[in-house]
């Protein structure tokens, strides 16, 4: 397994939920940190705990939907850092809504969020890491990306771009020393679904009972981590509703019937 001391690491959607997590694990293992969201001062606070564990964490707020910030805050990095060794790209928002009441517009966000921000922060990182001959590029999805389920539409649909889109990209850089790791969680205990949009592009603002009672995102932040370090391409993290990625490949009849009980 590889070292993660003083790699340059960045990560997004790092305020909160399993970025947070993930930024103050990664304190512990002695990295440099570059950290993420729009909130800045959630930042400071998770830059704050991180500071205990390690001599660097920096705090760099953008919109992830925004290209003009993306280009920017790469440059920052770089000047401050001078390489970037591991992306983590786990900036994203889920939804809750029916498709046939949902505007396209809500689709679209959804999109520049939890898949165009990912591409284009990919995108502007690249030449850097194939410059310095090796990097780690890392996509937080979703067993969503696996298979489709109701009232996620819109969110669905990126997610399963994010795994098509990465995993290409993993094929075209077999020979550049530049490793792509997708994640899959399930039932995290964080406060997506209460922050997922709904077809008014209002929060949802209700925690779902399958996310209260899910992994908690220092499990998860592990386990991550562990699959950063050994190069993993694809992982699966959660609990028992991981079953439901295998009964969907091989008992598609059963998943059909147990998804269509669904109501939120």
């Amino acid at each position: 397994m590889k070292s993660l001391k003083n790699k340059v690491i960045w990560i997004t959607g790092a305020s909160s939920g399993i970025g947070r997590a993930l930024a103050i694990a990664l304190s512990h293992e002695k990295a440099r940190l570059v950290l993420s969201a729009r909130d800045i001062n959630k930042l400071n606070s998770v830059q704050e705990i991180c500071l205990k564990f390690t001599d660097s964490c920096m705090v760099l707020p953008f919109d992830i939907s925004n290209k003009s910030e993306i280009e920017e805050a790469t440059k920052n990095v770089i000047q401050t850092y001078g390489n970037i060794d591991i992306l983590i790209n786990n900036a994203g928002r889920s939804q809750r809504s029916l498709a046939k009441e949902t505007d396209v517009e809500i689709d679209r966000l959804l999109m520049e969020t939890n898949f165009f921000g990912a591409v284009t922060l990919s995108k502007s990182i690249l030449p850097h890491m194939l410059k310095q001959k090796q990097g780690h590029i890392v996509a937080v999805s979703s067993i969503t990306g696996k298979f489709g389920f109701p009232w996620r539409t819109g969110y669905c649909a990126a997610k399963h771009a994010l795994q098509g889109y990465f995993e290409a990209l993993r094929t075209e850089l077999r020979n550049d020393n530049i490793h792509i790791t997708i994640i899959s969680p399930g039932r995290i205990s964080t406060q997506i679904s209460e922050k997922a949009i709904t077809k008014d592009g209002q929060n949802y603002n209700i925690l779902d009972q399958g996310q209260k009672n899910g992994m908690t995102t220092e499990a998860c932040a592990e386990k991550i981590i562990k699959a950063i370090k050994r190069n993993k391409k694809d992982v699966l993290v959660g609990k028992t509703e991981l079953l439901m990625v295998y009964i969907h490949k091989f008992f598609p009849w059963l998943f059909y019937h147990l998804s269509a009980k669904i109501k939120n």
